[in-house]
């Protein structure tokens, strides 16, 4: 049976965060991206949204190359080829190299349809068992020490199952020592954004003393080599994240050792497609998984939960609730978290209904192609 996609709808929108977001690779609280919309033309609208920043820090990707590659090469695509089944347009696609978050935007609306079509929740049509998922939250790096620690207090006291905390050099070692001291049977795990080298090893090798449940991708953004040198010398688990790309990605990285968890984002790796193979390639080689967030809206947000629903999505990941960046989210209701833990909606498609009036609202351009 051919998902019959009459339209797709790119509109731009801009949010901004309710408070700055610092990383290794900078500060920023405006967001923009786009959502896309998949329209059958029978009354159901899939919804996708893309998670590329407005500067290539975190990937190659921008909110501008994914406009330029979704208008002028993913809907031709589309146009040319027919999709029985939403795991159809990863190969559809396959012609266009990397960019991965523009094809797991449009890919994520073409799911959304098709879930509705079917009248099943998008976490029942990929395979999903959980009814609730566990989530943790990412914390930024802050001014001072005494910042961090107030805002990790706040998070625990909300009962988050896992913190995650930016590291640099400079504010790493020292301070997540002084976070453990504080809180010393939290689930805390470090992310560094690349930006370490091997010649910080022994540097590194003092987390070990920390308990932490991961350092995350803590070398360069596009090794794995490197990576399986570090693990080799340390206890902690490292997590790779900006250098899996791909199942292939995820099979070379295995083979060599280079980490003990992967974080799977939807976005980076081409689609929830991609990231079903992912999970279930890990699962059979006991590599734990888990979903990193890319300080998505509630259409992305809504993915991140789908997908969590795996089995071998067994560490806490970065889904937090709605309130927690946006004043209004342009989902009804919004991703709330109780203790820790979401609901997942079980409602066709992604599960929540689209909040027009805020959709509308943060909407600065919308753009419709027949197909």
């Amino acid at each position: 049976m051919t998902i019959p996609i009459k339209q797709i709808k790119l509109r731009k929108v801009e949010m901004k965060l309710l408070d700055p977001f610092t990383t290794s690779f900078g500060t920023f609280q405006e967001r923009d991206f786009f959502i896309v919309e998949a329209i059958d033309g029978e009354g159901n609208i899939g919804y996708g949204e893309s998670v590329a920043f407005h500067s290539p820090w975190y990937a190659e990707e921008t909110v501008k190359t994914n406009e330029h590659v979704i208008e002028d090469f993913l809907i031709p695509l589309l146009r040319d080829n027919t999709i029985n089944h939403p795991d159809d347009v990863y190969e559809i696609f396959k012609p266009i190299r990397r960019h991965n978050m523009a094809k797991a935007a449009v890919e994520g609306a073409i799911w959304d349809l098709y879930a509705k079509r079917k009248n099943i929740s998008l976490a029942e049509a990929l395979g999903g068992e959980r009814k609730q998922i566990d989530v943790g939250i990412s914390l930024g790096i802050e001014p001072t020490v005494e910042a961090l620690l107030a805002n990790v207090k706040k998070y625990v006291e909300k009962g988050y199952k896992r913190i995650k905390i930016k590291i640099k050099p400079g504010f790493d070692v020292d301070v997540l020592r002084e976070v453990r001291k504080h809180f010393p049977d939290t689930q805390i795990m470090a992310d560094a954004n690349s930006a370490y080298t091997l010649d910080d090893i022994e540097h590194l090798q003092q987390l070990d003393d920390l308990n932490l449940t991961m350092v995350e991708q803590p070398l360069a953004h596009d090794d794995i080599v490197d990576h399986a040198d570090l693990q080799a010398a340390m206890k902690t688990p490292i997590c790779l994240d900006e250098s899996i790309h791909s199942l292939e990605d995820t099979k070379k990285a295995i083979k060599l050792g280079s980490c003990k968890i992967i974080n799977i984002k939807i976005g980076r790796v081409g689609g929830l497609s991609e990231s079903k193979r992912i999970h279930d390639y890990c699962k059979e080689h006991g590599i734990d998984v888990w979903c990193g967030g890319m300080l998505e809206a509630g259409v992305g947000r809504a993915h991140n939960i789908a997908i969590t629903t795996l089995s071998n999505f067994t560490l806490p990941g970065d889904t937090a609730e709605s309130s927690r960046y946006w004043e209004k989210d342009i989902i009804d209701p919004a991703v709330e978290v109780e203790n820790g833990v979401i609901t997942v909606p079980d409602k066709p498609g992604i599960g929540y209904d689209i909040d027009h009036e805020a959709l509308e609202k943060f909407t600065v351009n919308v753009k419709t192609f027949d197909l």
